[in-house]
């Protein structure tokens, strides 16, 4: 049966709705990108960009770097961004928008984030860089899905404990990364480590400025956290969204991040442009 219009959005030029784009478009592999603004600063390592487009804050370049055609995307801050480009980046590849069904052979997507990410251990200091191999969903996007398929009920149990979660806040997930991409991005220059992923930047991370908070000890309390070796090492706004929905989707997903802050010491990068260069100078070279 065809999707519905109201569902699957098109634009009258035939690209998806928010991403502007066409299947043609896209490359096999994705680098997602918070800023509009460093999507170049990844590009201007290619031999060619064939492909340039944007609308709001969701900018993209294709192109060519060693002979592997990559795309890069902009895609805003928070899980709630990353729901509309993940789905979407999905049908482009997924679905005919000719016949609005889903296609009887699925492919898989490689998306690798690069970003920045504040560190919850003292022995994690800023200018280093760190690989999610899990990801922990303390904002409840991921609710809207069913996801008992991909969650990691040890883990979220003993978590749950661990803090004594509010039954008020949405239970948490913990997903993991793409072993495959684990294996190709991993090196002894990189930490590893669980991931936090929150649906904000102040009060949902235990920042206070004037409101004051339903949990002051949370992250006292993720500092803390450990089982079977997994510790939960830094906090973000994205790394579950996309690990979540790249399960769900079947394609394969993994989180690098740029430490510019450390939430423990108080610290914050002196020149976190460099780290960021760093971080997408590794990626390239593993990529």
């Amino acid at each position: 049966m065809p999707i519905k219009a109201s569902e699957l959005i098109l634009n009258p030029d035939g690209s998806i709705y928010h991403l502007n784009l066409k299947p043609e478009n896209i490359g096999q592999i994705i680098i997602f990108v918070g800023d509009q603004d460093r999507v170049e600063k990844v590009t201007k390592h290619f031999e060619v960009i064939d492909f340039e487009t944007q609308k709001r804050e969701f900018k993209t370049q294709t192109g060519t770097f060693k002979g592997k055609r990559i795309s890069v995307i902009s895609t805003g801050i928070g899980p709630d961004n990353i729901d509309i480009v993940l789905n979407e980046l999905d049908a482009l590849v997924n679905i005919d928008f000719t016949t609005r069904q889903v296609k009887e052979t699925l492919t898989s997507l490689d998306i690798i984030r690069i970003g920045t990410s504040g560190s919850l251990q003292k022995d994690i200091p800023v200018d280093s860089m760190l690989m999610s191999t899990h990801a922990l969903d303390i904002n409840g996007m991921l609710h809207s899905y069913k996801v008992d398929t991909i969650t990691n009920p040890d883990i979220e149990e003993a978590f749950l404990k661990h803090t004594n979660w509010s039954e008020n806040k949405a239970k948490p997930i913990v997903i993991s990364n793409s072993k495959t991409l684990e294996k190709r991005f991993d090196s002894t220059t990189i930490y590893k480590g669980l991931t936090a992923t929150a649906g904000g930047f102040y009060g949902p991370q235990g920042r206070i400025l004037r409101l004051q908070i339903q949990d002051t000890e949370l992250n006292n309390k993720m500092d803390t956290f450990l089982f079977n070796g997994i510790r939960i090492t830094n906090l973000e706004m994205e790394t579950a969204a996309i690990y979540g929905l790249s399960k769900l989707l079947g394609h394969q997903a993994i989180s690098l991040n740029a430490i510019i802050a450390n939430r423990v010491t108080g610290t914050f990068s002196e020149n976190p442009n460099k780290i960021m260069d760093e971080l997408i100078m590794y990626t390239l070279k593993h990529i």
